[in-house]
């Protein structure tokens, strides 16, 4: 498998090559996330011209807790650089800036699906749907390289649920091998569960709510986290070795330590606290 599918490098973040898309085109509410109300194409007040941040070390302590978690796949880079060819929203024509705000919430979301489609043509288990892979990424990252008109007509659900279907197999194919498999808990309510030492080995967690919950401990080995919402869960000595379809962004809304072992696909956030 070539090198670019396991480290993924182009399906993160990269501000140096952006134009600070995501703090103008997104909007935010004041929030226990955020310190402020912010409507969609206009730019957060802590961006500064050269579109850095300039709260960025302090967003947690200014409120903008949001902020930390929040991760493009690459997103941003590629509708500054590619798609929009390096134009910068702030110097370009004013319908551009448009376009590009309205744009980029689509091709953020092709970028996480290609980060779920890499990663399952990495796993053996499943080789059988391998083929199939292929041939949705290729065509997920042909969608990301459209024009801004393209892009803006495209019918996103409709190609998620198309690359659904095979992450749905893949899943499948990864648990079946996982020993002691865990039950079907996709889309359960969760939120504020004790399950501390909890064995959630090969369990189905899809867009589970997982938020506020008590994993301290538990084994969640080969488990599938597609779309888990794990804000505020306390994963602090958590094994997540193996689990499949974890997003940094998950792991940043959550809490840990030095001793929750990850995937080496995702870094250990800064904010996690180290172990006593």
């Amino acid at each position: 498998m070539p090198d670019h599918i396991g480290d993924r490098a182009d399906l993160r973040g990269d501000c140096e090559s952006c134009f600070g898309l995501c703090c103008v085109a997104l909007p935010f509410a004041a929030s226990a996330d955020f310190a402020i109300d912010k409507q969609a194409g206009k730019p957060c007040p802590n961006l500064r011209e050269d579109h850095r941040c300039g709260i960025h070390a302090r967003l947690r302590h200014k409120g903008f807790t949001g902020c930390t978690v929040y991760d493009c796949f690459g997103a941003g880079q590629k509708v500054s650089q590619v798609t929009f060819g390096g134009q910068d929203w702030r110097t370009g024509p004013a319908q551009d800036a448009r376009r590009m705000f309205d744009v980029f919430p689509v091709v953020r979301q092709l970028h996480e699906l290609l980060w779920y489609l890499t990663e399952a043509l990495t796993l053996p288990p499943a080789r059988p749907v391998h083929a199939g892979l292929r041939r949705a990424l290729d065509k997920t990252e042909d969608l990301t390289r459209g024009t801004p008109e393209q892009l803006a007509a495209l019918d996103v659900p409709a190609h998620r649920q198309e690359v659904n279907v095979l992450l749905l197999k893949t899943s499948e194919l990864v648990r079946a091998g996982t020993r002691g498999r865990g039950e079907d808990r996709r889309g359960a309510d969760l939120m504020g569960a004790r399950l501390k030492g909890a064995d959630l080995r090969g369990a189905n967690l899809r867009g589970a709510y997982l938020i506020a919950a008590d994993l301290t401990g538990a084994d969640l080995r080969g488990a599938d986290m597609i779309g888990a919402d794990l804000r505020d869960a306390d994963l602090t000595d958590a094994d997540l070795t193996g689990a499949f379809f974890l997003t940094q962004p998950q792991l940043n809304a959550a809490r840990g330590s030095t001793g929750t072992r990850l995937p080496d696909s995702v870094t250990r956030p800064v904010h996690w606290t180290a172990r006593p």
